[in-house]
């Protein structure tokens, strides 16, 4: 079973209209609202983590989707489940990453309990006030498609990190503390005046703008010449490195489908072009310019290779 087919049973289970985008918008209390987990020997392993990491990294991946809303991000709870080896130096130092990311946003409660290994659940809640908020169905034809950062960092830090690999220090520190920046969103959610629609690359670039073209009923075409990329990941060996900047994830860049008119103005050394929302009229959900070759992808292939917890 597939992470989409487990969210689709519990939409018609619930049927609530605020499943489907990485936050809930809840419009009468002026919030945003999104929980992320982190589970040892899942999603990190303390052979190549130090505390300090573990909790900026946990606070990093919830903060990224209150900044892909275009929220203003303000509050935390963070509940651990934690085994008997834990000692207080751990507890200290995952708190203090935790809080080294942003001065602005508050740990305010959370849970602990104990496990067989290290389980973290974190809530975090944003204020919507003087914003506009993103939906991933907004996206429109003729929208064009930007990001922020370079994409295939993360996975090729842990490949890296896994593979004992000597050097490439940059990527294997955006895979334990990924740069995270609310500056892009900031400026679309107070500027635009028309729907957009915005995701974080948590699951992948293919991935984000596979789910925003899905959810708008329409295509993208992208450049992959224009997508930004750490150029060591060309000397890694034995690695596909195009694959790890399209399909990698874990990167937590801001991807935003929006109207040239709102794209003028919002400060452009924020931002790189890499693509534009185009009619959907064939299987293909995205089309990708490989230097005047054009490859389609369609929803299965897409699907195949990006990360699943269930696989």
């Amino acid at each position: 079973m597939k992470e989409t087919d487990i969210l689709k049973i519990i939409q018609d289970t619930i049927k609530s209209k605020y499943i489907g985008d990485d936050c809930a918008y809840l419009e009468d209390l002026n919030i945003v609202v999104t929980q992320d987990s982190l589970v040892e020997d899942v999603h990190f392993a303390m052979e190549y983590t130090t505390p300090f990491q573990l909790g900026y990294k946990s606070a990093a991946v919830n903060l990224s989707d209150i900044y892909a809303s275009g929220a203003e991000a303000k509050y935390l709870t963070i509940s651990l489940s934690l085994p008997k080896n834990i000692d207080e130096n751990f507890i200290k130092e995952f708190y203090e990453g935790a809080s080294s990311i942003s001065k602005s946003v508050q740990i305010v409660g959370g849970d602990i309990t104990g496990a067989d290994k290290i389980y973290i659940s974190i809530c975090a809640i944003g204020s919507t006030q003087g914003r506009k908020i993103s939906s991933r169905k907004n996206a429109k034809i003729g929208y064009k498609i930007i990001t922020n950062g370079f994409h295939g960092s993360s996975s090729g830090g842990l490949y890296v990190l896994q593979n004992k690999i000597n050097g490439f220090e940059t990527l294997k520190k955006e895979h334990l503390m990924p740069t995270i920046s609310n500056k892009l969103s900031d400026e679309i959610a107070k500027k635009c005046n028309s729907d957009y629609a915005m995701m974080d690359s948590s699951d992948g670039l293919a991935d984000a703008i596979y789910k925003i073209s899905k959810m708008s009923g329409v295509s993208a075409l992208l450049d992959f010449k224009k997508i930004p990329f750490d150029k060591s990941l060309k000397n890694i060996n034995n690695i596909d490195y195009k694959n790890m900047i399209f399909f990698g994830g874990e990167d937590y860049k801001i991807v935003c489908a929006i109207s040239e008119k709102d794209l003028e103005k919002i400060d452009n050394d924020l931002y790189t072009v890499i693509g534009e929302i185009i009619p959907k009229k064939d299987d293909d959900i995205i089309k990708i310019d490989f230097d005047g070759i054009t490859k389609g992808l369609k929803e299965f292939e897409i699907e195949e290779k990006v990360f699943n917890h269930f696989k």
